[in-house]
């Protein structure tokens, strides 16, 4: 799952920034003559003979330090080298082979990746600079001429990256397979969840939040569906994020959202719905994806007569606008309602899916916004013809009329309660 990963690696100012910022064809590495600029990883996209690839840009290596900075960019790139499906070794033909080097070359070695070495600073075109020799002698393969600032020879070093690439995933046509995303912080329950849905202990699960790293998919069948659950990393703020591998564990679990059919958004009872969580809903929404609302551990908050729909009302406010989800309050770990979480998911990937015939949107809505028409503005009339639901796989639907501009957001609003009250688009935004 997921696009395969290209890490760039070197030891401390040999032009790995600007080499990444050459290779994705943005300016989003720091470039500056100081080794320990870039001290966490940055990825971008790189695209080269049609092949897509995430490309990192690492902290340089600094073998045998001391200084705690330098150990942690150094715990960064061998980060980066794990996870990494091809590498990119960056190295000076200026300064010419150090200790360092040969350092990182024999970590690289051990990796046994796949590992093109690049000798950077090769500004002149012309003749193979005689210096490029000495770098056989890290037995790295045969070197390839760079110039960062000038581009030369990238075509040569993207060419053998994308050989070396893992062979492209066949795109199998899985429309019936309703593919669903568990997410939420770090620790409010997803792999006992997933877990208690399965029946198995497929995910590991310690009171220790960030225990999941990796988006885990499975598949599973239930009520006549096909499922693919995807259990991700917990999503804490940035300013928290300090740890590496979690930083690759964030990434994954926008995409598993960007990938997904339904979000199950998952909170802890005990904590309610708190920023960090009303961001993830946002980005569900933004990605407009379905989604269920899941209060997990609802077994240690202290209930009274009317608890859980009081509970119910202030969350609806909390996350309005979008409003209209199903909220399902579980315990995962007695097992309470998890069914619940399963009939909730195949409910909205329907509404996800339905499309309604534009006569019975025409006939149910026209009269209503007669009733109802646009306010107008500056003595201008909006008059609203014709209603039709367009060919997108999430809900979203084309209003004609003759002044679209001057139509503003609380009438789009009136518009969208009144789909949600006649059609049932619950989960959906």
């Amino acid at each position: 799952m997921g696009k395969p990963l290209v890490a760039i690696v070197g030891r401390p100012n040999v032009g790995k920034s600007m080499l990444f910022n050459k290779l994705t064809g943005h300016r989003t590495a720091i470039v500056e003559d100081t080794p320990g600029v870039t001290r966490d990883r940055i990825y971008g996209d790189c695209e080269w003979n049609g092949r897509t690839f995430e490309l990192i840009d690492t902290g340089g290596i600094e073998p045998g330090t001391g200084s705690e900075m330098l150990l942690f960019m150094r715990r960064q790139a061998e980060i980066a080298i794990e996870t990494a499906h091809v590498i990119i070794m960056v190295t000076d033909v200026k300064v010419g082979v150090t200790a360092a080097d040969q350092e990182v070359a024999n970590m690289l070695k051990r990796s046994k990746k796949p590992v093109c070495l690049a000798v950077n600073k090769c500004d002149s075109v012309g003749p193979v600079n005689p210096d490029v020799y000495e770098f056989y002698s890290l037995g790295l393969g045969d070197p390839i001429e760079v110039s960062a600032i000038h581009g030369h020879g990238t075509g040569d070093l993207l060419d053998f990256c994308v050989e070396h690439l893992p062979p492209e995933e066949e795109e199998a046509p899985e429309d019936d397979v309703i593919k669903v995303a568990i997410v939420g912080k770090p620790n409010v329950g997803k792999s006992s969840l997933t877990n208690a849905l399965l029946g198995e202990e497929r995910n590991i699960v310690t009171p220790v939040a960030g225990t999941t790293r990796d988006s885990i998919a499975t598949h599973f069948n239930r009520f006549g569906h096909e499922f693919m659950l995807v259990d991700t990393a917990g999503m804490r703020r940035k300013a928290k994020v300090h740890e590496d591998l979690e930083f690759y564990s964030v990434l994954r679990s926008i995409r598993a959202i960007e990938n997904a059919d339904v979000c199950v958004l998952m909170i802890d009872a005990t904590q309610g719905m708190e920023a960090q969580d009303m961001s993830v809903l946002n980005l569900i929404q933004r990605n407009r994806k379905g989604c269920v609302l899941v209060v997990n551990k609802w077994d240690l908050f202290e209930k009274e007569s009317n608890t859980m729909r009081e509970y119910t009302e202030a969350l609806r406010r909390r996350i309005a606008p979008f409003d209209d989800v199903p909220i399902i309050f579980t315990s995962v770990t007695e097992k309470q309602r998890i069914l619940n979480v399963l009939e909730a998911i195949s409910e909205v990937s329907e509404h996800y899916a339905q499309k309604i015939p534009t006569a019975r949107l025409n006939e149910t809505l026209l009269p209503v916004i007669e009733e109802t028409p646009p306010p107008a503005w500056k003595g201008k009339y909006v008059k609203i013809k014709y209603i039709t639901q367009l060919p997108t796989r999430f809900p979203a639907f084309a209003f004609f009329c003759n002044l679209p501009q001057y139509v503003k957001d609380p009438y789009k609003r009136f518009l969208e309660n009144q789909l949600r009250r006649h059609f049932d688009f619950c989960g959906c935004p």
